[in-house]
């Protein structure tokens, strides 16, 4: 089995930590497979680094400064290695064989970069490669680098690249957990996640894989979080499943808008979730939610329109803070998913401009981490469906 293991700056973060990760290493090759090292600086040794540069630095001499944390990690790992009897290699931005190269604009060359990949994995029978994780080299032999999250990045693109079966990405937490253990008691370990939930977590917070490395995943390539503590790379942890699709996704069947007004509606605590237990509790699929200072809106299937509302007049009846209910019907829904759309700056009003210059009334707008969903009218589905797609 080809496998690509990255370890993280607290899995490297002192010597016993580095002799766990070798001792990993070396046993998972012991058994047989193929393994690929992707590296993090040690500890918070970039963070630090960054501290110290008080002085004006342009980016070029900035990301030779913050290489350096990389570049001693990947010799630590591959002495530890030899210390094992494990052959091991290092290879940092100016190998000659380094995989990772960047285009004009300090984008992944995927065409280059994925004949360096493969090229080294033709080359691992029985050599561990540790690379650098983070940086990259341009055509011209600057060195750049892929952001924060880069050396994740880093070990998806690779292990994509490089055809491995797994990619396991060693960290300081135990997988994905329920909630983070430091707040809520009971957490436990989630055994599966699929790429659109642990990549809408990770835009809203959770520290595990970032979020630009999941695009490199394909149903294919498996990816598995595990601790540095578990000291076995082909078991345990957190496996993340399928591949992060971008499409643009017209709802088939019409929704109903019914917006239940309210003075100070968001400052009430438990509105919200009596109305959409109410509903809930009724067989009334919620499929969309938006709310404002006075007004909460719900999105429902048409042909529950009526029964819905209903239900939320009587909420309204029997809560003072609520004053009415209206309906408003037939919507269509446009979702865009892929990438990280809400994150990418102007990328709301590249959706908006186009559709607004075609005439056509946007009734809402919500985002999520990864998507936009785009509300009008019912008759004017097809024609904002065929401008998203054109977008996208």
């Amino acid at each position: 089995m080809r496998v690509v293991a990255k370890f993280g700056g607290t899995s490297l973060g002192s010597g016993d930590r580095i002799n766990r990760a070798a001792d990993s290493v070396a046993d998972a090759v012991a058994d047989g497979h193929e393994i690929a090292v992707v590296a993090s600086a040690m500890g918070s040794t970039t963070d630090d680094l960054l501290e110290e540069i008080t002085f004006e630095a342009d980016e070029i001499d900035r990301a030779q400064i913050v290489s350096m944390g990389e570049r001693t990690s990947v010799r630590m790992l591959k002495a530890a290695l030899a210390a094992r009897g494990v052959e091991a290699r290092f290879l940092e931005p100016g190998s000659e064989d380094w995989p990772v190269i960047t285009d004009e604009h300090g984008e992944v060359d995927v065409e280059e970069t994925r004949r360096r990949a493969l090229a080294l994995a033709e080359e691992m029978d029985g050599v561990v490669p540790v690379i650098t994780g983070f940086l990259a080299e341009s055509r011209d032999g600057t060195i750049t680098t892929l952001g924060r999250g880069g050396s994740d990045t880093t070990a998806v693109m690779l292990g994509n690249y490089m055809d491995a079966d797994e990619v396991v990405i060693v960290t300081d937490v135990e997988g994905v957990m329920t909630g983070d253990p430091n707040v809520v008691e009971g957490a436990r370990n989630v055994g599966e996640i699929s790429v659109d939930e642990l990549r809408n977590l990770s835009f809203r917070g959770a520290e595990v894989v970032a979020p630009s490395a999941l695009s490199y995943k394909d149903g294919e390539l498996g990816v598995r979080v595990v601790h540095y503590q578990h000291g076995d790379l082909l078991t345990g942890g957190t496996s993340i499943e399928g591949e992060f699709e971008n499409l643009v996704d017209l709802r088939e069947e019409p929704l109903a808008c019914l917006t239940v007004a309210g003075r100070a509606i968001r400052n009430q605590p438990g509105v919200f979730q009596s109305l959409s237990t109410a509903l809930g509790d009724n067989g009334i699929n919620i499929d969309a939610v938006a709310s404002g200072v006075d007004t909460i809106t719900f999105y429902v299937d048409v042909e529950d329109a009526e029964y819905a509302e209903n239900i939320l007049h009587r909420q309204v009846i029997e809560r003072p803070a609520l004053s009415s209910v209206t309906l408003d019907e037939p919507l269509a829904v446009i979702r865009v998913t892929g990438g990280e759309l809400p994150n990418q700056p102007g990328v709301i009003g590249e959706i908006v401009e186009p559709i607004a210059d075609a005439h056509i009334n946007i009734h809402d707008l919500i985002t999520s981490a990864t998507s936009v969903a785009v509300f009008v009218g019912w008759e004017d589905r097809e024609d904002t469906l065929e401008i998203a797609q054109g977008l996208f």
